[in-house]
C-alpha cells in the first residue's frame, strides 16, 4: 500500500506561511536568525551543563536533554521553512512528508514527559529535600530520560502506523509549512472522521495525562512551601516559575492544535510556528535568564 501511495502521491506542496512573496522574502531573515539563536542557544546550554562540574545534578541533566529536544525539534520544521521562503514551489516528498511526522511526534511526545520529570524533580527537591539525592540518583536519572524516549517513540510510530496506509490519490496541498497530521490526513482519498477522532484521543491521552500531572505536581509544590514558610509563596515561584513558563508556551498550542483543532488557516500556522519555532527558542533563555547558578556558570566560563 505504501508503494501505492508513492505512485498516486509522491509529494505534497506547503502553501507556507503566508502567500506575499515580499513578505516570504522579508521574514527570510528573522526565521533565519531565530533558527540560528535556537541552535546556538540550546547547543551552549548543553555543552556548559556537561563541562561544568557544579552543575552535575539531576535538574542540570534533565535541562540538558530538554535543551537536547528542544534542538531536535526545531531542526525537524525550521530549516525547510526558511530555505522555502526562497521558493515559489514549496514541495516535500511523500516519505520527506511521512519523517517530518515521525520526528516532530518523537521529539514533542519526549519533551511532554521530560517536562513532567522535571516537576517531579522539583517536588522532590522542594517537598522531599532530605530524601533528593537517594530518590533522584543517577541511574533513575537516565532511566527517567529513556522513559521520555520511548514513550515519545511508541506515540509517534502509533500517529503514523495510523496514517501511513492512507489511500493519497488526489489533493496534496498543506495548507501549512510542515507536515502535520491534522492538515495531511484531511487529503486522504476516503472518509476518515473516525481515524481523526483516534489520531486525537492517541494524542490527546499523552498531552492531556502529561499536563494534569504536572499541574497537580506544581499545584502541591505552592501549597507545600507556603505552608512551611512565611515566604513560601514567593520561594516557590521563584524556583518554579521557569518550569511552568515553559510548561505553558509548550503545552497549550499543542492542545489548542490536537484537542480543538483551528478551523482558521492563520491561527493553525501561528500555534505550529510557536510550538516548533518559538518556544524551543525560548526555553534556554528562559531557564539560563532565571537561574543563578547558571549565571555563574557562564562567568567561570567567560571569566
Amino acid at each position: 500500500m505504501e508503494e501505492a501511495n508513492q505512485s498516486m502521491v509522491s509529494e505534497f506542496i506547503f502553501l507556507g506561511l503566508c502567500d506575499s512573496r515580499e513578505l516570504q522574502k522579508f521574514l527570510l531573515l528573522p526565521f533565519s536568525a531565530l533558527y540560528l539563536v535556537t541552535i546556538l542557544g540550546n547547543l551552549f546550554v548543553v555543552l556548559l551543563l556537561i563541562t561544568d562540574s557544579h552543575l552535575h545534578s539531576p535538574m542540570y541533566f534533565l535541562l540538558a536533554n530538554l535543551s537536547f529536544v528542544d534542538f531536535c525539534l526545531s531542526s525537524v520544521t525550521t530549516p525547510k521553512l526558511t530555505t522555502d521562503f526562497l521558493k515559489d514551489n514549496k514541495t516535500i516528498s511523500f516519505g520527506g512528508c511521512m519523517s517530518q511526522i515521525l520526528c516532530v511526534h518523537i521529539f514533542a511526545g519526549s519533551e511532554m514527559v521530560l517536562l513532567v520529570t522535571m516537576a517531579y524533580d522539583r517536588y522532590v527537591a522542594i517537598c522531599k529535600p532530605l530524601h533528593y539525592s537517594s530518590i533522584m540518583n543517577r541511574q533513575k536519572c537516565i532511566w527517567l530520560v529513556l522513559t521520555s524516549w520511548i514513550i515519545g517513540f511508541v506515540h509517534a510510530t502509533s500517529q503514523l502506523a495510523m496514517i501511513l496506509d492512507l489511500p493519497f490519490c488526489g489533493p496534496r496541498i498543506v495548507d501549512s509549512f510542515f507536515c502535520d497530521i491534522p492538515l495531511v490526513i484531511k487529503l486522504a482519498c476516503m472518509d476518515t472522521h473516525t481515524l481523526r477522532l483516534l489520531i486525537n484521543a492517541d494524542s490527546a491521552v499523552l498531552a492531556t495525562t502529561c499536563f494534569i500531572l504536572l499541574l497537580i505536581s506544581y499545584t502541591y509544590i505552592l501549597v507545600t512551601v507556603c505552608l512551611r514558610s512565611k515566604d513560601g509563596a514567593s520561594k516557590a515561584l521563584s524556583t518554579c516559575t521557569s518550569h511552568i513558563t515553559v510548561v505553558v508556551l509548550f503545552f497549550v498550542p499543542c492542545i489548542f492544535t490536537y484537542l480543538w483543532p483551528p478551523s482558521i488557516s492563520w491561527v493553525d500556522k501561528f500555534l505550529a510556528v510557536f510550538y516548533t519555532v518559538i518556544t524551543p527558542l525560548l526555553n534556554p533563555a528562559i531557564y539560563t535568564l532565571r537561574n543563578k547558578e547558571i549565571k555563574n556558570a557562564i562567568k567561570r566560563l567567560t571569566s
